[in-house]
């Protein structure tokens, strides 16, 4: 009988390049999110250049023997999906690349524990049983590190703090704190070598709160703000950064597909804890397939309406030569407008990329004939409750605008629905009276050069990216099949959101099917 061995080296290596940020930032922030996943009300971090050494101490739930003994297992974790920060097992294990030994302490009841670990070779990370050394001193669970190179950012205070400010941001704005109340009910402190680090509201000369709301629930699902100063902001803290539970995932305006005229002048923070359930195995980013991906996507809209709305109300919106240059593109997705509001019947996950109108958006019917219809009918109610996303923001000081916001990104537009939309309301926006219009984040269809990639398309959030440099590409403009090339590689990006990997051939043809019939329609509607 033969034995599967593991070259832990190589794999502790592919895990910490699975991370964005640095090896240190990435072993604090995961020690950090365990600490917050026990119920941790206060976090206290030591650093020791010395000895060297850094200890972080926590007064949460602490852990059972079996708990430790398991700890030191590569992916394993006794965290459910959705119920915390961390739950994949992985994080924490990278210490063991640029530390010589790693002391786990942890307390719980009668029962006071502690081991030490470390690589003693490429295949072997042994781990045993040591008295414990009193770091914890009633119940909760230390980690030290000792880091094999004295001159370690971990054991710099300045880069600690700017680490846990930044990669937990939320947990340092009084603003989020009600958001933030339901899973944190007695707060979090941090403590850095015995003072305390305070709490920083969001300076700037202008602050627009925001409130997010998934279907017809009054209660917020999301809350968070936009600001604008009046000088450029540091690159660290540029952009609309989105959290779960308190650690920020990821920071930018690309995520969201919006570019407002002054990107440089603009920040925003928005806490959605119900996005734990989406965050990939490095906690780096949001899984845009599946049931999972669906549920990201729904929150993405809703996130994107209320950001749009206000940077409308600042008069921000973006450069009139991008508007101009989404209205030139705007023929070319055109064959696929009834496509997707007729597959999402049959798809239900991809409702998400079906266009939001005023009122709310397109009521969704789970009851197709097709078979993903009956596998996934369950998901889309608990996940759409096939009611509108939307999304709330105001100025301070006064009660959020009723006004949907306005496009920021081509999209496609479903069938017209049933009963007759009400006539366009007016409201009053910065810079006068306007009109109202319908809110459109529907499917975006943007092109990209790509050289080397072997992709015809690729989805980022509900944007269709083509590569513009395949050779099929250049085959079907010189053929002038650009739309049927189109079709078909918006069909191969959509697949793995839509289906499973053995139906994307089914998804894909049908797919193809309703881009033909579509175009016929249009042609009989324009002879009648």
């Amino acid at each position: 009988m033969g034995e599967t061995r593991v070259d832990l080296l190589h794999l502790l290596e592919d895990l910490r390049d699975a991370y964005p940020g640095s090896t240190e930032e990435t072993i604090l922030t995961e020690i950090v999110a365990n600490s917050l996943d026990s119920g941790a009300t206060t976090i206290a971090i030591a650093t020791d250049p010395t000895a060297p050494a850094l200890t972080i101490v926590d007064d949460g739930d602490g852990m059972k023997r079996r708990e430790l003994a398991r700890y030191h297992d590569i992916a394993a974790s006794a965290k459910a999906r959705g119920a915390g920060i961390g739950f994949a097992g992985v994080g924490i294990k990278i210490a063991l690349l640029v530390c010589s030994e790693v002391i786990t302490e942890t307390r719980r009841g009668k029962l006071h524990v502690a081991s030490s670990w470390r690589l003693a070779s490429p295949h072997n990370a042994p781990w045993r049983w040591v008295p414990p050394a009193g770091l914890v001193a009633t119940r909760g669970t230390a980690v030290r590190l000792s880091p094999t190179n004295a001159l370690s950012s971990l054991l710099d205070p300045g880069f600690v703090e700017a680490a846990v400010r930044q990669g937990f941001q939320p947990l340092f704005e009084p603003a989020l704190a009600e958001i933030l109340r339901a899973h944190y009910p007695r707060g979090v402190a941090f403590v850095l070598n015995g003072r305390r680090l305070e709490h920083q509201s969001a300076g700037a000369s202008e602050v627009a709160p925001l409130a997010i709301r998934v279907g017809r629930k009054r209660k917020p699902a999301g809350a968070g703000y936009l600001l604008r100063a009046g000088e450029s902001i540091s690159d660290e803290l540029r952009g609309v950064a989105i959290s779960t539970f308190g650690k920020v995932i990821r920071r930018g305006w690309d995520w969201v597909a919006l570019t407002p005229a002054a990107p440089e002048r603009m920040a925003g923070l928005i806490e959605v804890p119900a996005l734990a359930e989406c965050l990939t195995l490095n906690k780096a980013d949001f899984i845009r397939a599946g049931t999972r991906g669906a549920t990201y996507l729904a929150y993405r809209k809703a996130i994107q309406e209320a950001v749009s709305r206000q940077l409308e109300l600042w008069g921000d919106a973006g450069e009139p030569g991008e508007r101009a240059r989404r209205r030139a593109a705007r023929p070319v997705e055109r064959d696929l407008e009834a496509v997707l509001a007729d597959l999402a019947d049959e798809f239900p996950l991809l409702a998400p990329l079906v266009e939001q109108r005023a009122g709310g958006q397109r009521r969704l019917p789970t009851t197709g004939s097709g078979s993903d219809a009956d596998d996934h009918r369950a998901t889309l109610s608990a996940v759409h409750e096939t009611a509108p996303v939307t999304a709330e923001c105001a100025q301070p000081g006064q009660a959020p605008s009723e006004e949907p916001a306005t496009a920021t990104a081509m999209s496609v537009a479903p069938v017209p629905p049933a009963q007759p939309e009400p006539p366009p309301a007016t409201g009053r926006l910065a810079g006068g009276l306007r009109t109202r219009r319908p809110a459109r984040y529907g499917l975006s269809i943007q092109f990209e050069v790509g050289p080397g990639e072997d992709e015809l398309a690729r989805l980022v959030e509900s944007t269709v990216w083509v590569n513009e440099t395949h050779p099929a590409y250049r085959r079907a403009v010189a053929s002038r099949s650009e739309g049927y090339h189109l079709a078909l590689a918006v069909a191969l990006a959509l697949a793995p959101l839509a289906v499973d990997p053995a139906k994307e051939h089914t998804f894909i043809t049908a797919f193809l099917a309703r881009w033909g019939a579509a175009i016929e329609r249009r042609g009989g509607s324009r002879r009648r």
